[in-house]
């Protein structure tokens, strides 16, 4: 070996070493900031609402989840509605733990636009509640050991798992929109979820006569995302256009596109999933979309790689109903993780 091979090769153990620590202390970080935050909730509430707030790690509740109403979906855990206020400050601090800022606004205003659902419907027959959220601490936040906390209700769906105080999953990921667009009254024009959309339609329409007929797996966009709420998910059909395929500048329009989910998570689990999917390989991402391009039609899209899945759908309420999620095939309620914990605890 020359030198310079060596040196190179020197370089580049250097490099991923740094990595390598960089993205421990990123999750130490976190794991700490959740812990801190869930540990001052469950501290501010009564014995009776702790008892509410908080669950068996082990179990099938952890791993229970839904975005449709509480109505239709009976939750487990601690509602926003039954909260004093300085309670409602820490469960905020807890959502703002595991949330980007960006996130955290998505989060809160999907929430609020209950109130939007509430006035468009009058008396419909469904409860729509802002504060019908439900915060849910799943063991003790500790830095040893496994535990979880999850933020859920209608069209919020956040589960987070923290292992040993090192390392932290932060998937399923859901974030819905009912109406996707206010179209009257007071928060006209609103689009929660406006920024998802845009940027798919984006890459869609920069893609050349031969690329789009490859992107376009059907007409008719399905209604619902295709992976609904199983507990866990696997690779789906291999279809769509691959990153490979792309030019330079499609490649960059598909990279934004996941900027746009991942930026939704605090910025030390970003970074990780960032790298994760980089180490998997970007090429391997192909980019799939059902049903009309205009804007305001029927329309569903997914991203997948080897590690990840992102759907969105936009089809219930005449194209006005969007549904997205984040799911990762090995790493969903922190499988991986806990794998891991476990074979080290064996040994």
């Amino acid at each position: 070996m020359t030198p310079l091979t060596l040196l190179r090769t020197g370089v580049a153990v250097g490099l991923f070493a740094v990595w390598v620590v960089g993205a421990m202390v990123a999750s130490q970080r976190l794991a700490s900031t959740m812990a801190t935050a869930a540990t001052d909730f469950l501290d501010g509430l009564s014995p009776e609402q702790r008892q509410q707030a908080t669950l068996p790690f082990d179990g099938d509740e952890r791993m229970r989840w839904h975005f449709v109403p509480t109505q239709q979906f009976p939750r487990k855990g601690l509602p926003i509605k039954a909260m004093t206020e300085p309670q409602r400050k820490l469960a905020h601090g807890l959502l703002e733990a595991g949330l980007s800022a960006r996130g955290y606004l998505t989060a809160t205003a999907i929430m609020d636009l209950e109130t939007v659902l509430k006035a468009l419907e009058k008396r419909g027959r469904m409860i729509r509640d802002p504060e019908l959220y439900f915060f849910s601490v799943f063991g003790t936040p500790s830095a040893k050991g496994p535990w979880g906390w999850r933020v859920e209700g209608h069209h919020v769906s956040l589960h987070f798992t923290i292992v040993n105080g090192t390392a932290v999953a932060a998937s399923p990921s859901f974030f819905g929109s009912n109406p996707a667009e206010v179209r009257e009254g007071p928060k006209k024009g609103l689009r929660i979820l406006g920024k998802e959309e845009d940027t798919a339609r984006e890459l869609l329409l920069a893609l050349d006569e031969s690329q789009r007929a490859t992107a376009v797996i059907a007409d008719v966009a399905p209604n619902e995302i295709v992976t609904g709420t199983a507990a866990e998910v696997d690779p789906l059909s291999p279809v769509g256009l691959t990153a490979s395929a792309m030019t330079s500048e499609q490649r960059d329009l598909l990279m934004q596109i996941i900027d746009v989910y991942t930026s939704y998570m605090a910025d030390d689990a970003r970074a990780e999933r960032m790298t994760e999917l980089r180490e998997a390989g970007i090429d391997k991402i192909a980019f799939a979309w059902s049903g009309e391009a205009e804007r305001g039609k029927k329309h569903y899209y997914r991203i997948q790689g080897p590690t990840f899945l992102i759907e969105y759908d936009n089809s219930q309420n005449d194209g006005n109903h969007v549904h997205t999620v984040w799911r990762d095939f090995d790493g969903d309620f922190g499988r991986d993780l806990l794998r891991e914990h476990v074979q080290a605890v064996a040994h």
